[in-house]
């Protein structure tokens, strides 16, 4: 049965101590998928939302990306990790937008958290940016789509 391992012997919270693994190259793949109502759906053009705040999915990238960066500052229990890489990719499908951040490390622990978060303030970025025009903005899910490179790797089917 699997335990949770961020909690000691004495079932208090702890960081996970990591000092013991090998350094690996690590990779994590996040996915948010966001559901725009038709008047946003509307304002696309060239792949892209221009609002007077700017480009929506361009700040999207930066915000997510950022977010990444500081996912240690965030999440209690996270690593502190310096990424060697971190992606985000949007895509439009129907009235979705398919919002993927790909983070990767060389290190002793994984980035599933710093892609999550990153996957996660895109999507919130977009509903900020849109919000003018419709609060009915859905964010449908936030999910880990792919790991690599730690004891279990993982990947969606």
């Amino acid at each position: 049965m699997a335990e949770l391992t961020h909690l000691n012997e004495k079932g208090l919270p702890t960081m996970v101590d990591v000092s013991e693994k090998k350094v690996t190259q690590r990779k994590a793949v996040a996915r948010s998928i966001v559901e725009l109502p038709q008047v946003v759906y509307e304002q696309l053009t060239n792949g892209d939302i221009q609002t007077k705040k700017g480009s929506v999915f361009q700040t999207a990238i930066i915000a997510g990306i950022m977010a990444s960066k500081k996912t240690g500052e965030l999440i209690p229990l996270c690593h502190p990790l310096g990424l060697d890489n971190c992606s985000i990719n949007i895509q439009i499908d129907n009235n979705n937008l398919i919002i993927d951040c790909t983070a990767s490390i060389t290190s002793k622990t994984g980035v599933e958290m710093e892609a999550l978060m990153g996957a996660t303030i895109a999507a919130l970025t977009v509903y900020d940016m849109c919000k003018a025009l419709s609060h009915d903005i859905v964010i449908k899910e936030i999910q880990l789509m792919e790991k690599t490179g730690g004891k279990n790797d993982f990947k969606r089917t």
